[in-house]
């Protein structure tokens, strides 16, 4: 049997839990595909600023290689690296031949498709200037409208799904009404609830990273 590996690049286990779940919404078991939720060995369980998006990096590669190196009957049909970083795809691309799927790139790339400008609202300002980063590494800042952030510290807000939901109803709105976005990415895995309550919220499309990630990976196993 194959299965997707969904790596949680935080120790978190009930946030990769939610992750799974929203995953499988797209990837179904009733189509053959098998989400497996994986989380990381070791780091924090939120990453909130670069140094922290750095470290889980090595982490996603130690999860990805004990994978690899498995005995059983079961083998990885894909990775998805479910933090908006995207920390360690490029590396892990480097070691296997089985699709790896960043959720910030599968998100930016819907998000910008047919010409689209976007914005991104997320919750951790320790991770602007990195999210503006990758924006620029996979070559999307011409159509790009910038980040907006909910105020308040994002481990408080985690622990208050409500309240952060509508904190980045905000953060949306600003997105749409004064920069212009035509799509808003929601800028983290772990604000996937959130981004399933925001769908339908607004004009124009709200993207959740995690179940763009997931068509990703159906088109890539089609």
């Amino acid at each position: 049997m194959t299965y997707v590996a969904w790596i949680n690049p935080n120790t978190d286990e009930a946030t990769t839990a939610m992750m799974a779940a929203i995953a499988r919404r797209t990837l179904r078991p009733e189509d053959g595909h098998d989400v497996r939720g994986v989380t990381v060995a070791a780091g924090p369980p939120m990453l909130v600023d670069e140094e922290a998006l750095g470290v889980a990096a090595g982490h996603v590669l130690d999860a990805a290689d004990r994978l690899l190196a498995g005995t059983g009957r079961d083998r990885v049909a894909a990775f998805v690296v479910s933090a908006f970083g995207d920390p360690g795809v490029e590396d892990l691309r480097a070691r296997t031949s089985v699709p790896v799927v960043g959720i910030a790139e599968a998100a930016l790339r819907e998000a910008g498709a047919d010409g689209r400008r976007f914005g991104i609202a997320t919750t951790t300002p320790g991770l602007a200037a990195a999210i503006d980063a990758r924006v620029a590494r996979l070559g999307r800042s011409a159509r790009y409208t910038g980040l907006r952030l909910t105020a308040g510290d994002p481990r408080r807000l985690a622990a208050t799904p409500a309240e952060m939901t509508e904190r980045l109803a905000e953060a949306v709105d600003r997105c749409v009404r004064e920069d212009g976005a035509e799509a808003v990415v929601i800028g983290g895995g772990p604000l996937g609830e959130a981004a399933e309550a925001l769908r339908h919220r607004f004009p124009v499309p709200v993207i959740g990273p995690v179940p763009a990630a997931a068509r990703e990976v159906r088109r890539l196993l089609t």
